[in-house]
């Protein structure tokens, strides 16, 4: 693909507004018109962000319009809309988490890989400038070898004011956040088999949980535990902070807040602070994760102008899904469960 490619958003929800913001920035694409069920919110997003069409039906896939689609929806439509996508051969971006169930995702990609119709999964935490430079700091061999790693994601925000659904959704936690994090273990510590979890259900009247500890056996040996938490009350409030550290057989990053790292090496330490890029439309608490969406746009639309492969496709995410679906697995059945057997 050559040029400026032309795309459709459907779904014009919550974070929808950070995704537009940020498409404003990509290089090599424009969104030419939005989609929603609710024509007025589709009407009002065309207008906030100067997009010349909406439009109240994912039909509009069938134009031969577009060059790819957003799809900022939640889960139980993506199948559907992904295969409509496919069908008219346009190539996806479709916000995590991928489908309900393993199963579904599975036929997601079976479908996108027979049409030959490239989808990459929105999982921008592995996007976020102080994982890219976590990721050069490892791949230096500074700290050498890996052996174990802590990633925690713990605080109290209230995600439930802009996402009453939340409420009522049984897989919760682990797929809200915990699936993030699980694809930022695999991008830091590589793929892993053997999942140990344990849930809870803090704030009472929740359908799911909204806590998860998670203990990951990598395939080169190395542990790690993912923690997540919308129930740890903390002063200030961390938010959207990942948290913990990375140890090597040389060496330590321990990850603290306010972006900052702590390098341990050769019997010494260094301290880094990552910057945000100053854009004038982030706003705290939101900026480290908003920070991250133009990043990972722009991945998605340089590998499709040349041709290459996406970090995240829908074939690579289904490993972490699959880390996701063991964790629910053995929290239910209180054992270990290896995700390759999956």
């Amino acid at each position: 693909m050559t040029g400026t490619l032309k795309g459709l958003l459907i779904g014009c929800g919550f974070f929808a507004r950070n995704q537009l913001h940020a498409w404003s920035e990509t290089d090599g694409a424009e969104i030419v018109a939005v989609c929603d069920r609710d024509a007025e919110r589709a009407r009002s997003y065309a207008a906030e962000f100067g997009i010349p069409a909406w439009h109240d039906t994912a039909d509009i896939l069938s134009s031969g319009s577009f060059d790819f689609v957003d799809i900022c929806t939640t889960m139980e439509t993506h199948e559907e809309l992904v295969a409509l996508a496919v069908r008219h051969r346009v190539p996806v971006i479709v916000q995590k988490p991928f489908a309900p169930d393993i199963d579904t995702c599975r036929r997601i990609v079976a479908n996108a890989a027979a049409a030959g119709v490239p989808v990459m999964v929105h999982e921008n935490f592995r996007f976020q400038k102080v994982f890219r430079r976590i990721r050069d700091i490892l791949d230096s061999g500074e700290i050498g070898e890996l052996t174990f790693g802590r990633l925690s994601w713990r605080n109290a925000i209230d995600v439930y004011s802009n996402q009453p659904y939340l409420l009522k959704t049984k897989r919760f936690m682990i797929m809200d956040v915990g699936i993030h994090m699980l694809d930022l273990a695999r991008f830091l510590f590589g793929d892993a088999g053997e999942v140990s979890c344990f849930t809870q259900s803090v704030k009472e009247g929740l359908a799911g949980e909204d806590a998860a500890t998670i203990l990951l056996r990598h395939d080169d040996k190395a542990t790690s535990i993912v923690d997540v938490s919308y129930a740890a009350h903390r002063f200030p409030n961390p938010f959207p902070q990942t948290l913990g550290e990375i140890e090597g057989r040389q060496g330590t990053i321990q990850i603290l807040e306010g972006e900052v790292l702590l390098i341990h090496s050769q019997g010494k330490q260094r301290r880094e602070t990552i910057a945000d890029d100053g854009r004038a439309w982030t706003s705290a608490p939101w900026i480290q994760i908003q920070d991250s969406v133009p990043r990972t746009q722009q991945h998605f639309i340089d590998a499709l102008r040349r041709g290459g492969n996406f970090e995240t496709s829908a074939e690579d995410s289904l490993k972490t899904y699959a880390l996701a679906e063991a964790a629910y697995r053995s929290a239910e059945a209180g054992r270990v469960i290896d995700a390759r057997n999956l």
